[in-house]
């Protein structure tokens, strides 16, 4: 694993912005590249900044270089991150950031030395604890739902108020803005706008609405807090 400059504020500062400025993560699996470009550009026509596409296809990495090259507008992250091979060989695809579905501490410990982003898994405040150990002060709460919902991420605001949060698991379109508003939650991510139905169908304008109903979402409670 890569070392470059570790735990310094820059870092964790583009981390706490990439999050906050996306509002919305929608996470992505793919079958195949052109289809990964076609979510993709739907998702930024429909307004929205960043997506997370997950490492459980064959596809996946090349997605990821691919992605990179024809939407520079797009950030672009990993997600679903197991292990130090896989974000290494992410980062070399050119992407964005990482995220991680929970961080054991040989990964917590790898991913700390990476100048990239990164945004670690947590579901308890044992292991939200661990990773500000290791520098980190902004992590994937996952999964959300499962976890405690809305009561955990309040209840995790006492004792971790620097620690931003990106909920992950049971967010809907329904429920995203109730999350957004809570002080400690940076970003919400879900796969309400790329449902398996429509992508299975080729219906991408399906994709594009939903996403630009999450965008009026992230900016109506942006504003609300202005």
């Amino acid at each position: 694993m890569r070392q470059s400059h570790p735990h310094t504020p820059s870092r964790q500062e583009r981390t706490r912005s990439l999050l906050r400025a996306a509002g919305v993560m929608p996470v992505v699996t793919v079958e195949t590249v052109p289809q990964a470009v076609q979510i993709a550009t739907a998702l930024a026509r429909g307004g929205l900044t960043a997506v997370e596409v997950t490492l459980r296809s064959a596809v996946a990495m090349e997605a990821l270089g691919v992605l990179k090259r024809e939407l520079p507008q797009l950030l672009v992250g990993a997600g679903t991150v197991r292990s130090a091979r896989q974000a290494d060989e992410a980062q070399d695809q050119g992407v964005d950031f990482l995220v991680t579905p929970g961080t054991p501490p040989i990964l917590g410990t790898a991913l700390a030395g990476m100048h990239l982003p990164v945004v670690p898994g947590a579901a308890t405040a044992s292991e939200i604890i661990a990773l500000m150990d290791l520098g980190f002060d902004a992590v994937k709460l996952f999964p959300a739902s499962s976890a405690g919902g809305i009561g955990m991420i309040k209840s995790l605001a006492g004792p971790f108020p620097d620690v931003g949060l990106c909920p992950t698991g049971g967010i809907n379109e329904a429920n995203a803005a109730e999350h957004l508003q809570q002080p400690n939650v940076l970003c919400v991510g879900g796969s309400w706008m790329v449902a398996a139905e429509w992508i299975a169908a080729g219906r991408f304008d399906e994709i594009e609405a939903s996403a630009r109903r999450a965008r009026a979402i992230v900016d109506a409670v942006a504003a609300a807090r202005a």
